[in-house]
């Protein structure tokens, strides 16, 4: 528990920003000239992100989000007026955020061609994978950069080793700094930290489970690796990630290394067409894997995909899992 308290203890000092009003078209020269005069202290702002380095003479005002954690992130900052459009959900948007959500244009089912994207000209966009920025596309960057249009891109997709609360930590920082609400990142993390301490605090004196992660895969299985935050919420739920050795965010393993390692308890990602009960079927269907003691005992978990990425669901993950792991410290 003190590893995962000490991550996102230190908060970056908070400089109080005034929150710009959102405008409804296009700003001009006059209104940039606005926008600056009254961006606060704190500005011109520089992070680098991902390897771009971004300055700020004031906090974004037509932001585009693309994938579900970065448009929620945003709408947990209560930064829906600064939104112009959102694109690519995995699951429907938490109840708490959907009545602002459903103020805000959706642009495209999944990700937006680059005229549709220019049409709702964005002063800032946000993407939670980094396919969101795809360059055959015409969305890189740097062909962004070259038209005014900051971007962001979640830290889980460029971080060197091992994601965990720390890089949860800043992430919300920075986008809540980029924002010029520094304040309400800060109340996040602390909200973040305080649930998941709460369950690693319930289940630190229970065995741990091996967990298999079951993305999808039929020749082989596609899985949770030990560097994204997935591991991490495996861990912090009281599990054991089976494939916490595989140096990657996700993977592919072959069935004859899960037999092997034997996991305890198969965590299924809920997302896409294939169904939670289908994915159980064609693991209790493949008479290959009938000793393998999750399978045997029939234990299965489940989480939804947007649960297992860098966002603001870390802690719903975190709760959920260690109650279907450890009922008994529910």
């Amino acid at each position: 528990m003190s590893r995962s308290r000490a991550l996102l203890r230190a908060l970056v000092p908070v400089a109080l920003l005034i929150p710009l009003a959102a405008c409804g078209g296009s700003p001009g020269t006059g209104d940039r000239a606005d926008a600056e005069a009254s961006a606060g202290p704190g500005f011109p702002y520089t992070v680098t992100n991902c390897g771009v380095s971004s300055t700020y003479q004031a906090p974004p005002r037509r932001a585009v989000t693309m994938n579900q954690h970065a448009t929620e992130l945003l709408l947990a900052l209560g930064l829906q007026d600064r939104m112009v459009g959102t694109a690519y959900l995995d699951d429907a948007v938490l109840p708490a955020y959907r009545p602002a959500y459903d103020g805000i244009k959706v642009l495209a089912k999944e990700y937006p061609s680059k005229e549709i994207l220019l049409g709702a000209d964005p002063d800032f966009v946000y993407g939670g994978y980094a396919s969101a920025f795809d360059k055959a596309q015409g969305r890189d960057r740097e062909g962004l950069a070259k038209t005014g249009i900051n971007s962001r891109l979640s830290v889980e997709y460029c971080t060197e080793g091992r994601v965990g609360l720390d890089q949860l930590k800043t992430e919300i920082t920075e986008v809540a700094r980029t924002f010029g609400v520094p304040e309400r990142g800060a109340r996040l993390i602390e909200d973040e930290q305080r649930r998941i301490d709460a369950v690693t605090a319930r289940v630190q004196d229970k065995a741990r489970p091996s967990v298999f992660v079951y993305d999808s895969g039929e020749t082989s299985a596609f899985t949770s690796g030990g560097d994204g935050i997935g591991n991490e919420i495996v861990s912090l739920a009281g599990g054991t990630n089976a494939f916490a050795d595989l140096r990657d965010t996700f993977g592919d393993v072959s069935w004859e290394k899960v037999i092997e390692r034997k996991p305890e308890v198969v965590l299924i990602y809920d997302y896409g067409g294939t169904t939670v009960e289908a994915k159980k079927q064609r693991l209790l269907n493949d008479p290959a894997l009938a000793e393998v003691p999750a399978v045997k005992n029939r234990r299965f978990v489940v989480l939804p995909l947007s649960s297992a990425v860098l966002g603001v669901r870390v802690a719903d993950a975190v709760e959920s899992l260690g109650r279907q792991l450890h009922p008994d410290a529910a």
